[in-house]
């Protein structure tokens, strides 16, 4: 039977990277492509951000690959992640030969806790000019985590894994989320380090050949993942996954980068490094290497988009991938 994904191109350059990551999908294995739409356009249209319709078939479908949504995006993103059943929040941020690096001996993997912290939604005006946000963490989601991010660094060959948290400040929440972590570690004999969230930044920023695997709650993870973003050059290298028991929604982490849409000339590397780790999903992991493989050689030798310091459109580099596969 062949596997279903939905497409949700969304906003800005979503719609010209999306279309760019279908292409080299098509390229390489046999799936049902669906079409189904989100974000600012669509709420100005319907006055829905993500309309049921959409929400049902990313519930359905076996992956999903999303774009980007502009002012609406906590309205889409979130709740798409809810429709695919996703806790984790898989964030590669890797140097390429190439590629003019602050840091290329950076090669990290930010596992993020995908459904509570400070995003879980909880916000109030409990007074006039006050304001509350209620941070959610469990035991059950923490130690989901802490599976996720210990079977991924065994998986991936990482030997070193990293704890981001703040329990020296958010005592109650954050060492519940050590808790978690430190009770999995403990049952499979696993190593790890544990590390205050902004001196990790810090260390991130001067050592990150030291690191590897780096299990977050979910703004630290935010946080974090775009900082070594700017390691590696720039946020339009970064893929990310949001995987779930079953289900999976597979995202560039750049946005709609509104001042550059309509120009032809957004880097699809990090949305077609998306569908490399799509592909993953679907187990189709000797497809997956090709990509890879394919947009790692045309990072190396060009043509490059303006953001990595060239004048090439996405229709090229997306051209220019498609002959290496």
């Amino acid at each position: 039977m062949t596997e279903s994904v939905l497409v949700v191109p969304g906003d800005g350059i979503g719609r010209e990277v999306v279309p760019a990551a279908v292409e080299v999908l098509e390229a390489v294995v046999d799936l049902e492509f669906h079409e189904a739409d989100a974000g600012d356009r669509v709420k100005r249209e319907t006055g829905e951000a993500l309309p049921a319709e959409t929400y049902r078939r990313a519930s359905e479908a076996d992956a999903t690959l999303f774009g980007a949504a502009g002012e609406t995006a906590a309205d889409v993103v979130l709740p798409l992640r809810e429709a695919v059943g996703s806790f984790a929040n898989v964030r590669p941020a890797r140097a390429y030969p190439g590629v003019d690096a602050l840091r290329p001996e950076t090669d990290l993997v930010f596992v993020r806790e995908n459904t509570e912290g400070v995003y879980a939604g909880i916000e109030s005006e409990v007074a006039d000019g006050v304001t509350t946000l209620t941070r959610v963490v469990t035991d059950e989601a923490s130690r989901r985590i802490a599976e996720f991010g210990f079977d991924y660094a065994a998986d991936n060959g990482y030997d070193d894994v990293t704890v981001a948290h703040k329990a020296n400040v958010m005592r109650t929440t954050d060492g519940r989320f050590l808790d978690g972590v430190a009770a999995v570690a403990e049952e499979r004999g696993a190593d790890y380090e544990p590390a205050l969230m902004d001196s990790l930044a810090t260390d991130l920023v001067m050592r990150p050949g030291e690191h590897g695997v780096v299990i977050c709650p979910n703004l630290a993870g935010d946080v974090l993942s775009d900082l070594a973003a700017g390691l590696v050059g720039g946020l339009g290298l970064l893929p990310s996954a949001n995987v779930g028991a079953e289900g999976g929604l597979f995202e560039p982490v750049h946005g709609s980068a509104p001042d550059i849409a309509g120009e032809g000339v957004a880097n699809p590397a990090a949305t077609v490094l998306s569908a490399a780790m799509l592909l993953e999903h679907l187990g189709e992991a000797s497809a997956a290497a090709r990509v890879r493989t394919a947009v790692e050689g045309v990072l190396a030798d060009g043509p490059r988009t303006p953001d990595l310091g060239g004048d090439a459109s996405t229709a090229a580099v997306t051209e220019a991938i498609l002959a290496r596969l």
